[in-house]
C-alpha cells in the first residue's frame, strides 16, 4: 500500500508548485486528518461550531512543519476534491496562525488545472470577501471548543517559499533519522 506522506512526490516545481493530498472537501464539516503511522485517514472530529471548510485542505507529501504534522495546504478550486486525491497546486499566500501555543502555517494555494483559480498568483488578487472568510473560519472554527487560536494577516505568495523548504528539509532529517 502507498502511504500519501511518505511515498508520494512533493512535486517537481518545488516551492513554487507542488502536489498536495485533499483530506478535506471544500464545504465539509468533518475534520479529518492523516494517520501519519497507516497512511489512512482518520476522524478526527465534527467540528463543534457550526462552519464548514471554506476550501479544500490538504497537506504537501515529505514534509514535517513546526506543528509536527506534514505542512497545511488550502487550495482554492471551484468544486470539493475527494479525499485523498492528489492536486498539483501553486501557493498564493501564507495564513499563520498560533494553534495550541505552535505556530501552524497554512498555505494558501490554487489548484493548477483549475480555471477559475488559476490565474491568481497572489492572495491579493482574491476578492477581500474571500479573504476574510478563509481567516474567519480559523479564528472561529475551535470556539466552541473553548480553544483560542490566533490568526495572522495573509502573507504574500514568496513567504511560502522558505516555509515549504524548511519543511521539507525537517521531513527529509527526520526521515533519515527513522521516524515513520
Amino acid at each position: 500500500m502507498i502511504h500519501p506522506w511518505h511515498d508520494v512526490t512533493p512535486g517537481e516545481n518545488l516551492p513554487g508548485e507542488f502536489n498536495v493530498v485533499i483530506e478535506i472537501p471544500m464545504g465539509s464539516s468533518v475534520k479529518y486528518e492523516l494517520d501519519k503511522r497507516t497512511g489512512l485517514l482518520k476522524l478526527d472530529r465534527i467540528l463543534y461550531s457550526a462552519v464548514y471548510y471554506p476550501a479544500n485542505y490538504g497537506f504537501i507529501p515529505q514534509t514535517l512543519a513546526q506543528d509536527d504534522d506534514p505542512l497545511d495546504v488550502l487550495v482554492l478550486c471551484q468544486e470539493p476534491v475527494v479525499p485523498l486525491t492528489l492536486v498539483r497546486a501553486r501557493a498564493i499566500g501564507l495564513m499563520t496562525m498560533i494553534d495550541s501555543g505552535k505556530k501552524d502555517h497554512k498555505i494558501l494555494a490554487v489548484a493548477v488545472h483549475d480555471p477559475e483559480f488559476n490565474g491568481f498568483r497572489q492572495a491579493s488578487e482574491l476578492p477581500v470577501h474571500r479573504l476574510n472568510m478563509l481567516r474567519r473560519f480559523f479564528q472561529d472554527y475551535k470556539q466552541l471548543e473553548g480553544k483560542a487560536v490566533e490568526v495572522d494577516e495573509m502573507a504574500p505568495a514568496d513567504f511560502t517559499w522558505p516555509i515549504i523548504e524548511d519543511a521539507l528539509q525537517c521531513y527529509s532529517e527526520n526521515r533519515r533519522r527513522g521516524f515513520k
